[in-house]
């Protein structure tokens, strides 16, 4: 077989087969299953926007009819419903939401398949992205994974983004980022664009660590309790040319200073992630749940530092 042969015969296999998927109901049932579209009504002065993108996307998070989306598709809705991948459609009510991470629960009277959450792939692994783009129903577009623990790219207060290659369009909002197994990994969140919204190969997700985190509470306590160090840092360079935030004020009864920092220490490393900037270390210690302590490794007079700090 020549190699002509050989292209012709792969443009004429069925997709699923060419990229190793066994069958098509098998791809339904790890992807498509658990995705909702999410369509709500917008007051009349919603803004332009909301002509633009009327709908969005969601996916089974908890047994019992919890939906997670993103909070920017039903902040401001006036009703919603959902339509599953079967065509059904069903009201849903917001439970709560957080518009600091963008993340918002919904409960519907219908039980959908939940997935099987788990941690980023390697980078440069194959994922998934599952939306209800411009409007059009549940659609897959598949890339690899970019990058993970994204942060200060500006969309949310909080961020910790996955970022994808995967075609993420207006519509898939709320939307599911899936693994090669069908597991997820990440909430649709952002188009990074300069001039329109359309994709062009930069988008986010919400990683499953900040999803739980958020939505745990969200179920729990209908709010999130976000934390604070008490510190304010400015982010340089060391001597030996690695990033750091130097301290350069903290609230004398926070936990910053009851663990023992001082202005002028230049923090390293928190959660055993590198310090690059501040928005890196509000990652950190908003991925903490309740109990747990802040890891920090630290520079003072040029020695390094190890330190726990709790939080109330």
């Amino acid at each position: 077989m020549n190699l002509r042969h050989l292209c012709l015969l792969l443009l004429l296999l069925p997709s699923a087969l060419v990229f190793g998927l066994k069958t098509t109901v098998a791809f339904e049932d790890r992807f498509l299953n658990s995705v909702v579209s999410v369509l709500p009504t917008w007051p009349q002065n919603a803004g332009q926007q909301r002509l633009e993108e009327p709908e969005g996307s969601g996916f089974a998070y908890a047994s019992g009819g919890i939906v997670a989306t993103a909070w920017h598709v039903v902040g401001q809705a006036t009703a919603i419903r959902v339509r599953l991948a079967d065509g059904r459609q069903f009201p849903a009510e917001v439970i709560a939401g957080d518009p600091l991470s963008d993340i918002a629960l919904l409960r519907v009277p219908v039980d959908l398949p939940v997935p099987e959450r788990a941690a980023p792939p390697p980078l440069g692994a194959k994922v998934c992205a599952v939306g209800n783009a411009f409007g059009l129903d549940l659609s897959v577009t598949c890339g690899v994974l970019s990058a993970s623990g994204r942060t200060g790219i500006g969309f949310n207060v909080v961020e910790d983004f996955l970022q994808t290659d995967a075609a993420v369009n207006p519509g898939a909002s709320g939307g599911a980022l899936f693994d090669e197994q069908g597991r997820l990994i990440g909430l649709l969140s952002a188009i990074f664009t300069k001039e329109s919204d359309a994709n062009i190969g930069v988008n986010f997700a919400v990683s499953v660590a900040l999803l739980e985190r958020v939505a745990e509470e969200l179920l729990g306590n209908g709010k999130v309790r976000y934390r604070s160090l008490g510190l304010k840092a400015e982010a340089e360079i060391t001597g030996d040319g690695m990033p750091a935030l130097r301290i350069v004020g903290l609230l004398p009864d926070g936990p910053a200073a009851k663990a023992g920092l001082q202005a002028g220490d230049r923090l390293l490393a928190a959660a055993g992630q590198p310090l690059r900037s501040e928005a890196a270390l509000l990652r950190a210690v908003q991925l903490l749940s309740g109990g747990e302590v802040l890891s920090l490794v630290f520079l003072r007079d040029g020695e390094r530092r190890d330190l726990q700090v709790s939080f109330p």
